[in-house]
């Protein structure tokens, strides 16, 4: 028998509560190193929540959280990041007034050195030619990566944020809904990157509502309804009906508390 791999991030009995509404009862989750695990549920299921506390956005009412095996509460999405978690959301996060160059650094500003250090001068060049390779290992073909986010198409915003975040996913990614504004072509594109960041050893999340879209790329698929995790799948040889009736309660499938992986 193998030695039990700890999972990368962990969530263990979280909850959150917002007034009278509990949307998160006693809420699990397991990400593994070098796997695409997929989040999903029915509106009101808690995934937003569950992201939103794994992601430093919010703080349990109750729960623990673990990154590499050690409890962790993180101060807020700038201190995830700094700890190796990344999060492509819904609403992408961009600023709008700035080019897309200068959103995939945001944060992370790349300042001129010699003489110019001390007055903290962006490096631009240096950054514009980073941009172009993210951009381009995800298809996203920009006239100009210093044209403003804003007069770009809502698929070339999107492909932003996602270059942005896996640029520098080191542990995990969450992927919130990543290809909901794409077409066809960028959509693949997009699914391949998802791959080859798994393959770098980091934790991809995937919160989806395309159930085919999922088994496609995802290697575990975990289940939220009504603020709990219900049920956890390996996508391979798992059915739509299977992952529909776990989200809707029609399937009684125990979840795995991921404790016996190898």
């Amino acid at each position: 028998m193998g030695v039990p791999i700890p999972p990368l991030l962990a969530a263990k009995g979280v909850r959150k509560r917002f007034g009278h509404v509990q949307a998160l009862q006693d809420a699990d989750f397991t990400a593994y190193a070098g796997e695409v695990v997929a989040l999903i549920g029915d509106n009101g299921a808690g995934k937003s929540t569950l992201v939103n506390v794994l992601s430093g956005v919010m703080s349990p009412d109750a729960g623990e959280i673990l990154l590499e095996g050690a409890p962790v509460r993180f101060a807020g999405p700038v201190d995830a990041q700094r700890r190796g978690v990344e999060t492509v959301y819904q609403d992408l996060s961009l600023a709008p007034d700035l080019d897309a160059a200068a959103n995939l650094y945001l944060g992370r500003e790349i300042f001129r050195g010699g003489l110019l250090r001390p007055l903290h001068v962006l490096d631009r060049p240096v950054m514009r030619r980073a941009a172009v390779e993210a951009f381009a290992e995800l298809g996203v073909a920009l006239k100009d990566v210093r044209v403003p986010v804003a007069a770009l198409s809502g698929g070339q915003r999107q492909s932003v944020a996602v270059a942005r975040a896996v640029a520098f996913a080191r542990k995990v990614i969450f992927m919130d809904e990543p290809t909901a504004a794409l077409g066809v072509v960028q959509r693949a594109r997009v699914l391949d990157t998802v791959r080859r960041v798994r393959d770098r050893g980091v934790a991809v999340v995937l919160i989806s509502h395309n159930m085919p879209e999922v088994l496609a790329v995802a290697d575990r698929v975990e289940v939220l309804r009504l603020g709990r995790r219900v049920a956890s799948f390996a996508a391979a040889g798992t059915s739509i009906e299977e992952l529909v009736g776990a989200m809707t309660g029609s399937l009684d499938q125990q979840p795995d508390n991921g404790e016996d992986r190898r």
